[in-house]
């Protein structure tokens, strides 16, 4: 298994989680958690941490920190290794308790800040139990589930409201603010005079309640590892550094992304064929390599490449990739071809 990128600099914000074994729990019951929340409190001192935003589930967890030094594997790793040692001696176990390394994700906090925030802060309702699970989610993003009862509105915001294990509650004032906790940077990014912030920020989650959850962020990440625009992704390149042979992103991450018009040339060459051609025909090859290589290679939103491929719905834009993710394990002729557009691009996948 390759291992997990990493992009560490000071001043650096970074999503960070961890899952449970066989996504089993990770979190029995409040010791555990509480035990958790005071390793976080250590942890920001320990390694001099902002920690903007958690969120406790019951077998995984969200953390949204601030680095001032280039510290972050190790700081992951202490917080991973410290609790699963207690953890593992409260409840007589031996063994890994996490799925693997963390993950991390740097982010540009000005384009993403706020909106990631809010996706950490919902995920306690964003559960089948309350009518938002993920076979849910997809009916609203397809536009083809009804709109929810004000009964079950109040429910999820209830729910919101009450959990303990996030820092929503403090947040917008229903809690009090641990003293390893940053509040300020996000409400800032929310506008609004100082004495306005905690309410716009309640009032800017909870309508993502109301009105039906918002897409994932992580439908615009890059390369697995970074969330925000190609300028952000240009800031980046002289911090990234690791072994290319362990870590494939490394190399890929430091180079110049081509954009799709050079990528569309490319595919036009191997094709045989203008893209003029072949970008209406469903299920082509040709179209389904180049939203693949829009997407993984240029770093496009799958809206901007439907209104490249003159698609109505994004959504047929992700299918189409998905489908050439399976020809590309199914046929060999489809790794070829891929081989060659790359190699015309001068990128590597």
């Amino acid at each position: 298994m390759s291992r997990p990128l990493r992009i560490e600099r000071a001043g650096g914000w970074y999503h960070l989680t961890a899952r449970g074994n066989e996504r089993r729990p990770i979190f029995r019951d409040n010791r555990d958690r509480a035990h958790f929340c005071e390793l976080l409190g250590e942890m920001v001192n320990r390694f001099g941490i902002g920690l903007h935003a958690f969120v406790l589930m019951d077998n995984h967890y969200h953390l949204i920190v601030e680095l001032t030094e280039p510290n972050l594997s190790r700081t992951g790793q202490w917080l991973n290794v410290s609790y699963s040692v207690w953890f593992n001696q409260r409840h007589g176990r031996s063994g890994h308790l996490f799925q693997g390394r963390f993950k991390s994700v740097v982010v540009d906090p000005r384009q993403w800040g706020l909106k990631l925030s809010r996706y950490v802060h919902l995920n306690p309702v964003r559960v089948g139990c309350l009518g938002l699970g993920k076979t849910d989610r997809q009916k609203m993003r397809a536009g083809v589930s009804e709109a929810p009862e004000s009964r079950a509105v109040k429910e999820r915001l209830a729910c919101l409201r009450r959990y303990r294990w996030s820092s929503y509650r403090a947040y917008v004032g229903l809690g009090k603010r641990p003293e390893w906790l940053k509040c300020d940077r996000v409400l800032a990014l929310g506008g609004g005079r100082k004495e306005e912030q905690m309410r716009n920020y309640r009032d800017y989650v909870e309508t993502a309640v109301r009105e039906g959850l918002t897409k994932s962020p992580w439908e615009a990440l890059q390369d697995q590892v970074v969330l925000g625009g190609e300028q952000f992704l240009q800031k980046l390149r002289g911090h990234i550094t690791g072994d290319v042979r362990e870590q494939r992103g490394v190399k890929r991450l430091s180079q110049a992304r081509p954009g799709l018009e050079a990528v569309i040339a490319n595919v036009e060459k191997v094709k045989g064929q203008s893209w003029a051609e072949f970008r209406d025909r469903h299920a082509d090859n040709g179209r389904d390599l180049v939203l693949y290589l829009g997407r993984r290679v240029c770093g496009l939103k799958l809206r901007e490449l439907a209104a490249v491929a003159g698609m109505n719905d994004y959504g047929a834009v992700s299918i189409a990739i998905r489908r050439f993710e399976r020809q590309l394990q199914q046929s060999r002729s489809s790794r070829e071809q891929l081989k060659r557009v790359c190699q015309l691009s001068n990128v590597e996948m």
